[in-house]
């Protein structure tokens, strides 16, 4: 079932339930496939890999949102931002522990032969690729980081 089809279902059973958040923030996805499919350059459909590109650019968005908001001590915001964010990553696959993440880049640091921050460029281009969807890029590369300094 595509991203959309489960957003539509989603949007009906939120009407249903009268579920303010809910409605805003499916009617935000719904918004967003729509802006992606009718863009310049584009061929109609998106793929999963867009799909879930488009959802984590989406809870991005929210994130940042979010901490502005709470720098700002506007907990009004904050908390529709959290709302948001909640219902987002319901479509989005179970995001890596630090220490799942941990491993797994030491595990493409040995695979790279990476022998120290010089080589960073290299080790975040099979990190991206491999934990693309399982891992926010900034955590990545935060640990990319610690895991070259330490050699």
């Amino acid at each position: 079932m595509s991203l959309e089809q489960k957003v539509m279902d989603q949007l009906k059973e939120a009407m249903k339930a009268k579920d303010e958040a809910a409605l805003r923030t499916l009617r935000a996805i719904k918004s967003a496939i729509l802006n992606e499919k009718t863009s310049e350059g584009f061929s109609g459909t998106i793929d999963e890999a867009g799909e879930l590109k488009l959802l984590q650019k989406l809870a991005k968005q929210r994130k940042d949102s979010l901490d502005i908001f709470v720098q700002q001590h506007r907990e009004d915001l904050a908390a529709k931002e959290r709302e948001e964010l909640a219902i987002i990553e319901r479509f989005l696959p179970a995001q890596m522990t630090a220490e799942e993440l941990r491993t797994a880049v030491e595990a493409i640091v040995a695979q790279t032969g990476a022998a120290g921050p010089g080589d960073m460029g290299k080790v975040m281009g099979v990190a991206s690729k491999q934990l693309s969807g399982k891992a926010d890029g900034k955590a990545i590369s935060e640990m990319v980081k610690q895991i070259l300094a330490a050699k």
